[in-house]
């Protein structure tokens, strides 16, 4: 290898920093404490009665797509052969990002599958996996990738927010053309972030992080017209509750550190659920009052947790992330 290319390489490396170590750890999975109860090769479809995550149970099924009935959380884990490193899923529609191995600088294939997890679509982006959703409706599907190459990019890595129609095949590599407007006036900036985005269950309506010169705001948008406007500080990570009332987030209290918030969108009043612990993900709604994340655990892998509104957290299935619930 040149000199050159040598640097090359290690500059970019040292660009995706936190990104290229989040997948590689939730991929690794670690040596457990008590043993996981797996059964794999298990058929996998979209089940409203079913939980679908990440198995990080340590072994070679590590990273592939699980399963558990929602009614019982703690049932030996039905494992397939799809793998992701973020799923989501909802109405018949599921997305799988991809990490492509030893792709430099790193490649996704962000995969739209069907109700029976076949493909339905692929497409190949710059980035590293970060976020993923599907619309209530299963009509879009929406990412966010870590990428690098960004001059405005001090940080090391910056994101790159993505949405496709399942059903029109309409592309929308990034959403930066977004309008949008902050305290009434269009804002315009050179170091413009979006991730994290939650739709309503009209399929327009939709959430998002903007993050620009050291704020985050919740942007709240039309997505025919393509215009949004902010509507909260230090909102991060946002997801929408299914009756739209409820925005829950991570929101940030120091740096690298983030608490669990909700956000009452008609009076904008901000509770915090009884979860003490820092939640770096995008949590996910049971219904209208119980959220669902991952956490990372003392082996330094993730478990997934629960908690309600105001009743306390509890272990739902460990040694797993990227919940869906696909209803």
């Amino acid at each position: 290898m040149s000199r050159r290319l040598l640097l090359a390489t290690v500059a970019v490396l040292a660009l995706l920093g936190g990104a290229i170590t989040y997948v590689v750890q939730a991929r690794t999975g670690g040596a457990t404490e008590n043993a996981v109860p797996v059964v794999t090769g298990q058929p996998m479809k979209l089940d409203p009665q079913t939980m679908l995550f990440r198995n990080l149970a340590d072994g070679p099924d590590s990273g592939k797509l699980a399963a558990v009935p929602m009614s019982d959380p703690a049932a030996a884990r039905r494992v397939g052969e799809l793998h992701c490193d973020r799923f989501a899923a909802a109405r018949g529609t599921a997305i799988c990002l991809r990490l492509k191995p030893g792709s430099l600088p790193p490649l996704t294939d962000m995969i739209v599958l069907d109700a029976n997890l076949r493909e339905r679509h692929r497409e190949t982006l710059p980035g590293t996996p970060s976020r993923a959703r599907v619309s209530p409706d299963g009509r879009i599907v929406n990412w966010t990738l870590f990428v690098t190459g960004d001059s405005y990019a001090a940080t090391g890595f910056s994101t790159r927010t993505g949405l496709y129609e399942v059903g029109s095949g309409r592309l929308v590599k990034t959403i930066e053309e977004l309008a949008v407007f902050v305290h009434g006036k269009r804002y315009f900036a050179s170091d413009l972030n979006y991730w994290g985005i939650t739709f309503g269950a009209d399929g327009n309506r939709f959430y998002v992080t903007l993050g620009s010169k050291g704020k985050t705001y919740l942007i709240e948008a039309d997505y025919r017209a393509y215009r949004g406007t902010a509507i909260a500080e230090n909102v991060e990570c946002p997801s929408l509750s299914p009756d739209g009332r409820r925005i829950a987030y991570k929101q940030k209290v120091a740096t690298g550190t983030w608490r669990l918030a909700v956000l009452d969108l008609a009076t904008h009043q901000i509770t915090h659920p009884p979860e003490s612990r820092s939640i770096d993900d995008q949590p996910v709604w049971q219904g209208n009052s119980t959220l669902v994340y991952p956490v990372r655990n003392t082996r330094n892998t993730l478990d997934i947790w629960s908690v309600g509104l105001t009743t306390p957290p509890k272990l739902l299935i460990p040694e797993a992330t990227s919940p869906s619930l696909g209803y």
